[in-house]
């Protein structure tokens, strides 16, 4: 199958540039920026007519500077074994500043959106203007030999550097990102017209591959995934009954108090269509409020939650009997690893703990060898996707994400039953009115890609009838993506959320004030914790 390999020099996007190759139909495979190529690099490379394997490399962005001892260093290997070189961002310096070229710090940073001017070539046949997404604080300030600037960015900045001898080309932008103009055409011109690439890649053509992954891992021992009811973890458990069957998987579901309205009875009911037969509801909401008792801080909550998900699933799984062979399976998602620096290699930031990520217990299975990450490669629409692959019910596969946290990250503040309880009544409203309010042929909640409320951890004077009212103060989010690396804020039509509002204030008698979060990613994230 021809392919496309990317080098993960730690960006928060690798994975992306990825996932949008792959909607083109080519394969794709993420290895860390400083890997030892020599296994993956056959000596013959450069005769790019073979048939199948490797077509072009991908070099991705950092966090870091070329010139900087923490900016990795690819194998030399790559600029000596004929195919096709795309760089993007820190992928561009890199290449530029390995070959004899220059880089250094920008007096001030670009970040956002920047118009680019660029040249007709093989990556823009017709050249023009168009609109970049940038992120970057260093710039090419002399160009490597061999190279030549075939776009310019409006700050006077190189934003194309293309080589005139060999297939060797670099952006200073990331076509990767929705936000980037004319990104999904550069891409494409690389794969197909640049690296010649066939369209051999599908998402049955993943599941093929994974189960083939999942049973050669798993063999005949137990499996354990620990579900919470969204997406996720309904897509794996699909996909680990269809691949090892009933017999072999088990299903643990922890009530933990943070979860949404009905939330245990709805679970119960699509994992049992699913075919489960070894269901495990654990009613553990004193065991969780009480370790949250007290704390405010966003990464305690999650350290707090994702060290007692461990210890309780120990704990219960000593009570199922199962052998000590067992593998413990989750779905956690690739923007989960990124988030939490847990990407390919070892170069990307924090961002933000997942409890199943950055937890030391996880950590610690993790060294076992003892975790099934089934979707750590997919990003959220892709699961859906896969999920439909999977007969998973469509109310399931189109539900909004839910962090693993539950309402424990979209209580800001300390946790109690008494917020829980004021929030989840809230969150129900605002859900089941997206669901009933029509947007274009199809629901609110249907055109909205996540949608939730938080509870903020002040209250506001107001008046009911006429008395005083201290109310608790919610803010209501709602955003577009089609990756939850990038999001907007949903338009919504004025009368929808003063309709909303109101009747949220009318129905939960603690909620004293509603606000909305115009707040895009980035800067925000989509949760606010």
């Amino acid at each position: 199958m021809d392919t496309i390999l990317i080098l993960d020099f730690g960006s928060q996007t690798t994975q992306l540039i990825g996932r949008r190759i792959r909607d083109l139909g080519v394969y794709t495979e993420i290895v860390p920026g400083d890997a030892d190529l020599a296994g993956i690099l056959p000596p013959d490379t450069a005769k790019t007519d073979a048939p199948g394997g490797l077509r072009g490399i991908i070099l991705s962005g950092s966090p870091e500077s070329v010139y900087s001892p923490e900016g990795a260093v690819p194998d030399r290997r790559i600029y000596e074994c004929g195919l096709p070189l795309l760089g993007i961002c820190y992928g561009l310096q890199r290449m530029n500043y390995d070959n004899g070229g220059r880089v250094e710090p920008l007096p001030k940073r670009e970040y956002g959106a920047v118009g680019v001017t660029a040249a007709p070539g093989a990556l823009f046949p017709e050249g023009g203007r168009f609109t970049a997404w940038m992120s970057h604080g260093d710039t090419l300030t002399v160009l490597a030999p061999g190279f030549e600037q075939a776009g310019t960015s409006d700050t006077g900045y190189p934003a194309v550097v293309v080589h005139r001898g060999k297939p060797w080309f670099g952006l200073q932008f990331h076509p990767e990102v929705t936000h980037c103009e004319r990104g999904a055409e550069i891409l494409s011109a690389f794969v197909f017209g640049i690296c010649g690439c066939k369209k051999e890649w599908s998402m049955e053509a993943y599941v093929e591959t994974v189960r083939s992954s999942l049973e050669a891992k798993a063999g005949a021992s137990p499996v354990l995934l620990l579900v919470s009811g969204g997406v996720d973890s309904t897509v794996a458990a699909a996909l680990l009954l269809k691949t090892l069957g009933p017999e072999q998987v088990h299903l643990m579901y922890m009530d933990t108090g943070l979860m949404r309205k009905d939330e245990t009875v709805q679970v119960k009911a699509a994992l049992e269509k699913l075919g489960a037969r070894y269901l495990h509801i654990v009613m553990c909401e004193d065991e969780f409020l009480s370790a949250l008792k007290g704390k405010s801080d966003p990464e305690e909550k999650r350290k707090t939650i994702g060290d007692l998900f461990i210890s309780i699933q120990e704990r219960e799984v000593s009570r199922l009997g199962l052998p000590p062979d067992y593998f413990l399976a989750q779905g956690t998602l690739y923007t989960d690893l990124i988030e939490s620096g847990k990407g390919v290699g070892k170069k990307a930031h924090l961002i933000k703990s997942h409890h199943n990520v950055g937890s030391p217990l996880v950590d610690a299975k993790r060294e076992e060898g003892r975790i099934i990450e089934p979707l750590d490669q997919l990003y959220k629409d892709e699961v859906r996707a896969l999920g439909r692959v999977l007969d998973v019910s469509p109310d399931v596969a189109g539900r909004h994400p839910f962090p693993g946290p539950g309402l424990a990250v979209r209580i800001i503040g300390e946790v109690t039953k008494e917020k829980c309880d004021v929030l989840r009544e809230a969150d129900a409203i605002f859900i089941e009115e997206l669901k009933k309010r029509p947007a274009g042929g199809k629901s609110l909640y249907d055109d909205i890609w996540q949608a939730f409320a938080v509870l903020l951890p002040i209250r506001s004077v107001g008046v009911a009838g006429d008395e005083r009212r201290y109310g608790w103060v919610l803010a209501l989010r709602a955003i577009t993506s089609v990756d939850g690396m990038t999001a907007d804020v949903y338009p919504f039509p004025p009368k929808d959320l003063i309709e909303i509002a109101t009747r949220i204030t009318n129905t939960v008698k603690d909620i004293g004030r509603v606000t909305y979060d115009i707040s895009s990613k980035p800067p925000a994230t989509i949760e606010w914790e």
